[in-house]
């Protein structure tokens, strides 16, 4: 564990009592609206048609009633990572000496490796209320991480590296888990909106000269109108804008990662059956479905196909990554509904569940350092490695009990 989590409570503590009035009280900007109260609701009916570059026919329904499994904390493993003596992956790509043309955050080989010379862009990006859906881009991010925002609501943070993406979007306000995954990526963060603490945190952060955001006066947005949406949903960027202005300032360079993570076209052994997912935030109910043709997991939210408006095509991904962290109420005030900003603490480590083709792994997820990404081992510390391709992370509390898996 590193100096982030004291970094964190210095700072709320120091800077809360000046801001935080102010943030109740004044007005929010345009690109940073109140967000209403949700409440619960039932898991809706996952129907639809699954369509992608390789999309499956068939209309997929979920099973009626999967046992519940939850992802509770588990004891740390005694072994270091790779001591144990199992065998590893047939063409296990990482976690070091990624070859100059494989993408070392997807595992994929890329056919110009020019792509890997610029810098990842992490995106803010909207999913509440359900009018903002369908995004744009979301299929062409390398990875996305869906999180808890406050009100039992979920908001997405996309990472575009291997791929670009126009438009981009909607573009909603950063959270502070937004602190920490730029870091791991060494990447760009674009966002709309904050609340002043988060705001005063963003302003020292290391990554800062690649921050990009109306909340400093940064152009590289612009407005998509919708009559049937609210004007805070309305605001979108795209890669090329974003890569246009860090190369203005010098910053679109080549990421240094500090640890990578692994791939392997071949799954690990001793997986169990995993054809659906279900993950039941507070107010968003997330269910995945493998696609045996394609080898992917298509995605619904609410009942309904999840789709990528710039292509019409359904959600999907190689791999399905739950992590469970601490969560943590602040007493940062998000919203006029006094509803608190939740610090995600994706340091040290934790439980993690990976789903990847159509099976089951359980681990464990270890961050040691602040520029570290997500890495994953399992019970033996042993490499645990992704799917090559693009990965959805679903940040869940430790101990939640939402998440449901069937054969």
């Amino acid at each position: 564990m590193f100096s982030m989590r004291t970094f964190t409570t210095l700072l709320l503590a120091t800077t809360f009592s000046l801001l935080v009035a102010c943030n109740q009280s004044s007005a929010p900007s345009p690109d940073a609206p109140p967000e209403a109260t949700a409440t619960g609701s039932a898991p809706g009916d996952a129907s639809g048609a699954a369509t992608a570059t390789t999309a499956p026919t068939a209309t997929v329904t979920p099973t009626a009633a999967p046992v519940v499994i939850a992802s509770t904390p588990t004891p740390a493993p005694t072994a270091t990572p790779g001591s144990a003596a199992t065998a590893a992956p047939a063409g296990l790509i990482g976690p070091d000496n990624f070859p100059e043309n494989v993408n070392p955050l997807t595992g994929e080989v890329v056919a110009d490796p020019a792509v890997l010379d610029r810098r990842p862009v992490a995106v803010k990006i909207s999913n509440y209320p359900p009018i903002v859906r369908p995004q744009s881009g979301l299929n062409n991010a390398d990875l996305i991480y869906e999180h808890y925002a406050e009100g039992g609501v979920t908001r997405f943070t996309a990472v575009f590296y291997g791929k670009d993406a126009d438009p981009i979007g909607s573009i909603r306000s950063g959270r502070l888990i937004d602190l920490e995954i730029p870091k791991m990526y060494d990447a760009a963060f674009a966002y709309a909106g904050s609340s002043g603490p988060i705001r005063l945190m963003m302003r020292n952060v290391v990554f800062f000269d690649r921050i990009i955001t109306p909340d400093f006066g940064h152009g590289g947005f612009y407005r998509i109108e919708d009559p049937n949406k609210a004007f805070e949903h309305t605001l979108f960027t795209d890669t090329p804008t974003l890569r246009a202005i860090l190369e203005q300032r010098g910053q679109n360079t080549p990421p240094s990662f500090s640890t990578n993570m692994a791939f392997s076209e071949e799954p690990p052994q001793d997986g169990t059956p995993a054809a659906e997912i279900e993950v039941r935030y507070n107010s968003t109910n997330v269910f995945w479905n493998y696609d045996p043709a394609s080898g992917r997991y298509f995605r619904w939210t609410d009942g309904e196909a999840h789709n990528d408006a710039n292509t019409g095509q359904q959600l999907n991904t190689r791999n399905v990554v739950v992590v469970a962290a601490h969560h943590v109420d602040t007493t940062i005030v998000e919203d006029r509904a006094g509803n608190r900003s939740i610090e995600i603490q994706i340091w040290g480590e934790g439980p993690v569940s990976i789903f990847r083709d159509g099976q089951r792994f359980d681990g464990r997820w270890r961050r040691e350092n602040e520029q570290d990404m997500l890495t994953f081992y399992d019970e033996q510390g042993n490499v645990l490695p992704l799917a090559p391709g693009n990965s959805f992370f679903q940040m869940v509390p430790l101990g939640f009990t939402g998440l449901v898996v069937s054969e």
